[in-house]
């Protein structure tokens, strides 16, 4: 009987061993799991960029006014017949607000 007893506790203490110490133990475990969550959270930021711009993609090829806000925005493109007005120095006279 004391022999099962010993060999129990042996065993046992080398579970304890390779939980704790030993590879893939449990702090191990738990970087992992936070790595795994990390990287969880910055592949649903990627998917919702990819499907922002599959939708943009469909809407160029789908349509010009896509096309034309774009350029109205990244080129400053102006409509024949159009007035461009452009106000200038509103930016300064907010920061110049906020100094004093």
């Amino acid at each position: 009987m004391k022999q099962l007893i010993f060999l129990l506790i042996c065993l046992l203490s080398l579970l304890q061993y390779r939980l704790w110490l030993g590879d893939n133990n449990l702090s191990e475990y738990v970087l992992l799991q936070t790595q795994i969550a990390g990287q969880e959270q910055s592949n649903g930021k990627l998917v919702a960029r990819n499907q922002i711009l599959k939708e943009e993609i469909i809407d160029l090829k789908r349509g010009t006014e896509a096309i034309e806000e774009r350029a109205r925005n990244e080129l400053g493109m102006v409509k024949e017949g159009e007035t461009f007005y452009r106000v200038v120095g509103s930016e300064l006279r907010e920061r110049n607000q906020f100094n004093r």
